[in-house]
């Protein structure tokens, strides 16, 4: 089990824990106040623990708050990318991926994509992006596009539980 590089989290009040987890899953503090209205101990000392607890916190939501949480979630490669507007930790994962290296036509692909991915799901497209590059986004578009509504919002909720515990571990 791996534990946490810069804070314990059976320690931290309740503002001190919802402060260090609201944005774990983007723009969404409800699911770090859930799991501490849970019920803290040390057992959330470990990310693997405090991670499941949130990935099924997330999971026992509506539909309509888990909607919400998907669409809390910038583009790849639009608007809010282009213009500096990502949360930190969004920023870091694109850039990782190499997204702000596309080239004018990567850009137009993946507002395309954006666009047609949004136009037949009714929410955005979600990766994990952390270890692909901007090639691999792009493939997984085209795939996905294929999909059934149902089967991408199940993805986009384990896409969301992926980038939480890649966010987890950064702490």
């Amino acid at each position: 089990m791996s534990q946490f590089k810069t804070l314990t989290p059976s320690t931290l009040t309740r503002d001190e824990f919802v402060a260090a987890f609201a944005d774990i899953y983007e723009h969404s503090p409800w699911v770090a106040e859930r799991v501490y209205d849970q019920g803290v101990d040390d057992s959330l000392n470990t990310i693997e623990v405090l991670h499941q607890r949130m990935a099924d916190t997330l999971l026992a939501a509506d539909r309509d708050t888990q909607l919400a949480l998907i669409n809390a979630h910038p583009d790849l490669a639009g608007k809010a990318a282009k213009q500096g507007e990502l949360t930190e930790a969004s920023t870091n994962e694109q850039a990782g991926a190499g997204i702000q290296e596309c080239t004018p036509e990567e850009f137009d692909r993946f507002t395309e994509y954006n666009e047609a991915y949004k136009a037949k799901f009714g929410f955005i497209f979600i990766m994990a992006v952390k270890g692909s590059n901007r090639h691999q986004i792009l493939a997984s578009f085209e795939e996905r596009l294929n999909n059934s509504q149902e089967q991408e919002f199940q993805r986009a909720l384990a896409e969301i539980n992926k980038i939480a515990m890649f966010r987890l571990q950064d702490m």
